[in-house]
């Protein structure tokens, strides 16, 4: 052991590393007896691939640079692709992000359109695909701008013509739905084929404040009628539905204040399945997320679990659960069944997220796809410890602390250490527990992390949740900030030596900190929102543009709360050092918002050292390896400027001032 100071430790885990294994797999599905799933290439320009497993075990990504298998309905996107197997192999369908356009695929050959193009606003966009080659058709959302402002747009459920027929021509798509709900899911139909269901909710609600399970008879002629609601409402979050090989209708409610599975009676009734304190759901952020699926056999399979999740097998008819044996402690919302096989995408505080099977009649559980291989030493990871801390009100807040860990280093022992809070975003959401080289790529140099699941993330039922409503800038400043402290009355960390960082509502929140507390020494603000008048009246997207109404209040009533937490109207009480970093492509937090915040701060005359970066070619979200890379090495150089680091090997960020 070496003795170094907190912040020097020479470490393996550089920024190159760390970004090329940024990301992890998503949207998995099977397409017959094969397993195929999404997985990001960094550097690649940032870009998904489809991946496809054969049965030989071999893998393969079916589709070269530059095809991108994303989509952007409601920006955050969802499930991109589904495939069916034929005889004469894999027949696929996809969106790709460049031009939102849905593609027909066959191994060997180029892929095709089936979608037109539209120059109107953000024009035509599809997500979460379902094939129906009986009907030679894809069923599926459609979003369509219908002007040029962001929320000049309608959401409906549309067939589109598998023979390519409507590739241009928009007549030719059949929309199936009519359109009176703001946001729908993709239709699941029924085993014999004559009902769908989907859900739908409207602004000002977001998915998890309220949604309706809408329910219709499928004529013939693949028509839909008498749709109706027949569970959710304002005030209760339904996730998910799918129906159970029986025919009767499956849905994840958070109606008990708990996202639980229920079953619907033949009078309309719902009946509980498993009713637990837990979550068997989550934040609907992306449509077709998944956290249950029904197997042949009358099972579930589930993700579920409390501040954490589990990949396990429910049987209705007992309510007992039983989950999945191995290391894995997270589990992605993204499930797969065929016969007694379950696919999902698993990872622990040792291991990146990758594909992992369960046989549900062995309850073996092993890797099938992007396993995780140390890319170094495991021994410089970080040792992330699950705390709970008291917050104002002697509310409790949970959080992950990740200490300085190095096999080789220690510092001296009347130190402490430097901390950085991570402030997830969402703000409906949750940081999970999980191997991530970014927070490696600190505290294998003598930086800790506090990763905070503020007042208002989920895993903890609704009233946790609920924590944030009109109180956004306030309790999440205050649960960051009494864990920081903490940290430092306990002797854990540097109370001197305590920095801020996060992106989109965790850059508000690192902002709004800043702008409010004198806890932290300086802060990292990534893609943020910093002013929140104008980002309710036209700034942002469509899906999150009445967002504020539950987070802040409603403008129209309360419009000086808007001003009065809005870190660009304070701009002149931000006195520490800060950097700041922005897509300019980001359509959710748009770069405006970033260059108001700077003026301000220089109308105001405040020579506060800090450094914006603006990245083309970024959206919300940084994709792309050489982006990564010079972001975390000048969030790196910040802290070192700011607290005194010698870092070795990493570029000087130059401050302005």
């Amino acid at each position: 052991m070496q003795t170094l100071a907190y912040g020097s430790w020479p470490s393996p885990i550089d920024a190159t590393l760390a970004a090329a294994h940024d990301g992890h797999p998503e949207f998995v599905g099977f397409v017959g007896d094969e397993a195929w799933w999404t997985e990001p290439r960094p550097e690649e320009g940032g870009r998904r691939t489809l991946v496809r497993r054969r049965a030989d075990g071999t893998e393969e990504s079916l589709l070269p640079a530059p095809w991108n298998v994303r989509s952007r309905v409601i920006e955050y996107g969802g499930q991109p692709w589904a495939g069916v197997m034929r005889p004469e192999g894999p027949l696929t369908v996809f969106v790709d992000f460049a031009d939102q356009r849905l593609y027909r695929h066959e191994p060997g050959g180029t892929p095709t359109p089936l979608t037109p193009v539209s120059t109107v606003g953000g024009g035509l966009r599809w997500v979460d695909p379902q094939l129906r080659p009986e009907r030679g058709e894809v069923w599926c959302v459609l979003e369509e701008f219908t002007g040029e402002g962001p929320s000049d747009v309608r959401r409906v459920l549309a067939a589109v013509p598998l023979d390519g027929s409507a590739a241009e021509d928009r007549d030719a798509v059949r929309e199936l739905s009519d359109g009176r709900h703001r946001f729908v899911t993709g239709a699941r139909l029924s085993p014999d084929g004559r009902r769908a269901a989907w859900l739908a909710w409207d602004h000002p609600r977001m998915p998890w404040d309220g949604t309706e399970v809408i329910l219709a008879d499928v004529a013939e002629d693949g028509t839909l009628h008498a749709a109706r609601s027949v569970a959710g409402g304002p005030e209760e979050s339904v996730v998910q539905v799918d129906w159970a090989p029986d025919g009767t209708l499956l849905y994840a409610s958070d109606r008990t204040g708990w996202w639980n599975l229920y079953r619907l009676d033949p009078d309309g009734d719902p009946v509980a399945l498993c009713p637990r304190e837990e979550e068997f759901g989550g934040p609907l952020w992306r449509v077709g997320h998944r956290w249950f699926a029904p197997l042949e056999t009358g099972l579930i399979a589930v993700v579920h679990g409390r501040g954490a999740t589990a990949l396990g097998v429910l049987d209705p008819e007992t309510g007992e659960v039983v989950d999945a044996a191995g290391p894995w402690t997270e589990f992605a919302p993204t499930l797969a069944v065929h016969g007694s096989r379950i696919m999902g995408v698993g990872a622990s505080p040792r291991s990146a997220y990758e594909v992992v099977e369960l046989d549900a009649r062995t309850g073996r559980a092993r890797v099938t796809g992007a396993r995780h291989e140390d890319p170094v030493d495991p021994a410089y990871y970080p040792e992330p410890q699950i705390r709970s801390f008291t917050g104002p009100a002697g509310r409790e807040i949970h959080a992950h602390i990740y200490p300085p860990h190095h096999p080789g280093h220690v510092a001296a022992g009347d130190q402490l250490p430097p901390y950085v809070v991570w402030a997830h975003g969402g703000p409906t959401g949750r940081a999970p527990l999980v191997l991530d080289l970014e927070i490696a790529y600190f505290t294998s140099r003598g930086i800790g992390v506090a990763e905070v699941n503020y007042g208002g993330s989920t895993g903890h039922g609704r009233e946790y949740r609920n924590r944030l409503r009109e109180q956004w800038g306030v309790v999440d400043v205050e649960d960051c900030a009494a864990v920081a402290l903490a940290l430092a009355a306990e002797g854990t960390a540097d109370r001197d030596r305590l920095a801020i960082r996060g992106g989109s509502a965790g850059g508000w929140t690192t902002a709004a900190s800043l702008a409010s507390t004198d806890v932290y020494a300086c802060g990292t603000i990534i893609y943020p929102i910093l002013d929140l008048a104008g980002w309710a009246t036209g700034e942002t997207h469509d899906f999150e543009s009445r967002y504020l109404e539950s987070l802040v209040g409603p403008i129209a009533e309360v419009p000086g709360r808007y001003a009065e937490r809005s870190p660009t109207e304070h701009a002149d009480r931000i006195t520490a050092p800060f950097l700041l970093l922005q897509g300019l492509d980001d359509a959710i937090c748009p770069p405006v918002q970033c260059e108001r915040f700077l003026a301000r701060l220089e109308e105001h005359g405040r020579r506060v050292p800090h450094a914006y970066i603006a990245f083309e070619g970024e959206g919300h979200g940084f994709r792309r390896a050489e982006t990564m890379v010079r972001v975390l090495e000048s969030e790196l150089s910040l802290y070192a400027q700011v607290f005194g680091l010698h870092p070795p090997g990493v570029p000087t960020l130059e401050l302005a001032k």
